[in-house]
């Protein structure tokens, strides 16, 4: 019988585990966090690669996007582009604001390097 009250406890507390973490990351991340989670919503899909034999469709956004400039940033998220659908109907201005703020704390991408065969006397040879 103990061993049952003791297995009861531990799912108990497993289930409330996530909810109080979740509460605490909220109440410290503030609109970044609620940014980040929208973005892996609705933006990542695009904007990322999600495997590496997948192709990326738009590019990639990091803090210096759009020149690091908030309200363009706001702006095209919420009316979009010819490529990208807006989303002024889908999110409220906070929470694009919130995504605004997530943007702004990814790092920007480092310079890719250059791929291999295509420099030096390999790449003369391709060319003929």
């Amino acid at each position: 019988m103990k061993r049952w009250r003791w297995q009861l406890v531990f799912v108990a507390m497993l289930a409330a585990w996530p909810l109080g973490t979740a509460s605490a990351q909220s109440a410290g991340g503030g609109e970044a966090q609620l940014g980040m989670r929208l973005f892996n919503q609705s933006c990542r899909v695009c904007h990322s690669k999600p495997q590496l034999t997948s192709p990326q469709y738009a590019p990639v956004l990091s803090m210096n996007t759009l020149g690091g400039k908030g309200e363009i940033i706001h702006e095209v998220i919420a009316n979009g582009t010819p490529r990208m659908p807006g989303f002024k109907y889908h999110f409220t201005p906070a929470q694009i604001d919130a995504v605004v703020a997530y943007i702004k704390t990814i790092p920007a991408p480092s310079e890719a390097p250059p791929a291999a065969g295509k420099s030096g006397a390999g790449a003369s040879r391709e060319a003929d």
